[in-house]
């Protein structure tokens, strides 16, 4: 299995800072990249992070402002200067079709790109990527926003003393994965035997919106939750206005939804100090918790573990 970690490419909202570029974050997710929101200057937080332009296989926009699309141009048109072989999908808001057209052709280069457009309408399933299942929850915000979700399909954890027990070893052990049974010496494994269910990781990208029926369907069950929380909870009254969320609205969602890792992002320059979005969250979330800084780079949390003494691999 490759590597799951979120790149962070840029955290800031509306306006850069200093410190915090926009927008920008890429899912390595076994050899797959997802790249979601690219901001302006996307493209040279890719190579301050070592990140190829041939590493993005899908790139998602959640919608049309500025802070969350304005580098799609340099993303495609690097990819095109680099000879990116493989087709890169693109999602977003169908609504917002001419945008794309404007951020797609820009400017005048060699399009050598494959970019093959899939706009998102509705709620539901996107594609059956190799990393898992893609869909999209429409989310509220003054023009048409979605977030996404990629689910990891369920499957099965092999319990190597069940194995040594009845007897599979090497080659084995994948013919029983893929086959379902097998014979050892006298008897009959089947997979059930020496297996445990093993339930799919779940990824989630929640960004401007203010709550909505779609932020704890996107959250819900994600080991890993990159949400946005421009403000802190004594300017609620702006973040409904604007259309979006606080940190505590932020952390109390994704602990009634079990998430695993949170990641905050997107915040508002006018609160400088990273510090009280983390204590605002801490206040309603205990899990493990993020206040995403440009180039940082966020495991997806490992698969809890197996009981003692059955601790197994994959499958």
């Amino acid at each position: 299995m490759g590597a799951r970690e979120l790149v962070v490419l840029g955290t800031a909202s509306q306006a850069p800072t200093r410190t915090r570029n926009h927008n920008g974050y890429l899912l390595r997710w076994d050899g797959r990249g997802f790249l979601f929101d690219p901001g302006e200057g996307t493209q040279r937080q890719m190579l301050l992070a070592g990140v190829p332009s041939s590493a993005v296989h899908r790139v998602l926009l959640s919608h049309f402002h500025g802070d969350h699309c304005l580098g799609l141009p340099g993303v495609v048109q690097r990819m095109s200067l680099d000879g990116v072989a493989h087709p890169v999908v693109a999602h977003y808001p169908a609504s917002g079709q001419v945008f794309f057209d404007r951020l797609r052709h820009a400017t005048p280069f060699a399009d050598l790109a494959d970019v093959r457009e899939e706009p998102v309408s509705t709620d539901g399933p996107l594609a059956e990527d190799p990393a898992g299942l893609l869909e999209a929850r429409r989310l509220s915000h003054p023009v048409e926003s979605f977030g996404y979700r990629l689910t990891e399909p369920d499957g099965v954890r092999m319990l190597p003393g069940r194995l040594a027990a009845a007897g599979v070893s090497g080659p084995d052990v994948g013919r029983l994965q893929r086959e379902g049974a097998l014979r050892s010496g006298e008897r009959t494994v089947r997979l059930a035997d020496v297996s445990a269910p093993r339930r799919g990781q779940r990824f989630a990208f929640v960004m401007d919106t203010r709550m909505c029926d779609g932020v704890p369907a996107l959250a819900d069950g994600a080991d890993l939750l990159v949400v946005e929380s421009t403000f802190l909870h004594g300017d609620r009254a702006l973040a409904e206005r604007y259309g979006h969320l606080t940190a505590r609205q932020a952390a109390r969602v994704a602990a009634e939804a079990g998430v695993r890792t949170l990641v905050l992002t997107h915040f508002s320059q006018r609160h400088p100090d990273a510090r009280a979005f983390e204590d605002e969250a801490r206040a309603e979330f205990g899990g493990d918790l993020v206040v995403a800084a440009d180039l940082q780079r966020v495991p997806v949390p490992p698969r809890a573990d197996a009981p003692a003494g059955d601790r197994g691999r994959d499958g």
